[in-house]
């Protein structure tokens, strides 16, 4: 039974997140006018996510190891939702960049504790269950595209932003006062790659070497991580600017992404059990590859979202399954570890896309997500000897 409650007030944090970086990214386009930014401009402001979250990240396993994963749970949270608040405030490109340096750190410390709290629950589990926390995340991320997208229409990116963050506030009060008054569980202890039958050269490349294993799956959690991202703070703004479509339906673009996200890792569980985690990390890549050269070069509105859905579908389980594997190899290090490459990813992709675009155009540059999504599938191939863990 308590395991069953931590696993609910976790799966609310990774849905919280969600939601609130949901609201974020609706209200991308509004605070991109209100500063006056060109699009390379928006890219170097959106580096202060960047900088914010890795920073906190190197530093967050050391802070759970002294204080605790639910304390720093609660107080990234905390620093998350009020962050919220800042940008919409901002008057220039430069302001804008430290207000989402803030809101970075936040995004940061909460992604790796929470995460590691999430590993201990599927340690004790038994099951493969990652994929159903990362659906929690995807599943704020549409609610928060949603709700963003009817506020956007009436609000105010800076009254949006302000009730979102009092909400958040709210939420994790909420969330935390069961989170801190519950008993800590043991963590999973790190467990080696199984022996097969096949595969005795690579096998003995990666046997005996966890800290390798994590990096190569770090890797393959940058890759998908680096599309979300992008899709995350560019995708309405393509819809937006390259196809016309309006804030509230440009909205749409990352709602759809978000669902078929929610679906994939909702059905992740089954998949890895019964698929495997090579076929389900080189098949999701190579899908999330093709859809985005559709949505990206297709001008098409509703060919477009559906582009993006299948990105989503395609992504879905990669992250999960990749963070949820470090962390059986090397515990709350190795989650920290991969997370840490991970959303290096979904961090950088943003401002890299505006360079990107600023130097190309913005279709053109959301192509590379197609780029880094077959270097995953590449990546998972190479790494298939690598067995999951017993």
């Amino acid at each position: 039974m308590h395991l069953t409650r931590l696993r609910i007030v976790v799966t609310g944090f990774f849905a919280l997140d969600g939601f609130l970086f949901g609201n974020w990214v609706v209200c991308v386009p509004q605070v991109k006018a209100q500063v006056g930014a060109s699009s390379g401009g928006l890219g170097l402001a959106l580096l202060g996510i960047s900088l914010g979250a890795v920073v906190t990240m190197m530093l967050t396993a050391q802070l759970c190891s002294r204080f605790g994963s639910r304390v720093i749970t609660v107080l990234s949270a905390t620093l998350m939702s009020a962050a919220l608040m800042l940008p919409a405030q901002m008057t220039s490109v430069a302001s804008l960049g430290a207000s989402l340096l803030v809101f970075g750190a936040g995004f940061g410390g909460l992604n790796v504790a929470i995460n590691s709290l999430a590993v201990d629950i599927v340690g004790r589990a038994g099951r493969p269950m990652m994929p159903s926390f990362h659906a929690a995340f995807s599943f704020g991320g549409l609610a928060g595209s949603v709700v963003g997208g009817v506020i956007a229409s009436v609000l105010s990116a800076s009254a949006h932003l302000t009730a979102v963050g009092v909400f958040g506030l709210a939420v994790t009060g909420v969330l935390s006062t069961y989170l801190l008054r519950s008993r800590p569980l043991a963590p999973a202890p790190p467990q080696v790659p199984a022996p097969q039958r096949e595969g005795n050269a690579a096998r003995e490349r990666w046997a005996g070497r966890p800290r390798r294993l994590v990096a190569v799956f770090g890797v393959i959690a940058l890759c998908s991580a680096y599309g979300e991202g992008a899709l995350a703070d560019w995708g309405a703004l393509h819809l937006h600017a390259d196809l016309h479509a309006s804030i509230g339906l440009a909205a749409a673009g990352y709602a759809a992404f978000s669902a078929a996200m929610v679906v994939g890792r909702s059905s992740g569980t089954w998949l890895l059990s019964h698929a495997g985690r090579t076929v389900v990390l080189t098949g999701g890549a190579l899908t999330a590859a093709v859809g985005m050269l559709v949505a990206a070069l297709v001008p098409v509105l509703p060919i477009a979202i559906l582009g993006f859905m299948v990105v989503g579908l395609g992504l879905a389980n990669l992250f999960p399954a990749a963070v949820g594997q470090a962390g059986a190899l090397m515990g709350p290090s190795g989650v920290a570890a991969a997370s840490t490459i991970g959303y290096g990813g979904l961090l950088a992709g943003p401002p890299i896309i505006g360079f990107l675009a600023e130097r190309t155009t913005l279709p053109a540059a959301l192509t590379s997500i197609s780029l880094l999504a077959t270097v995953a599938a590449a990546v998972a191939v190479l790494a298939r000897h690598a067995a999951d863990p017993a």
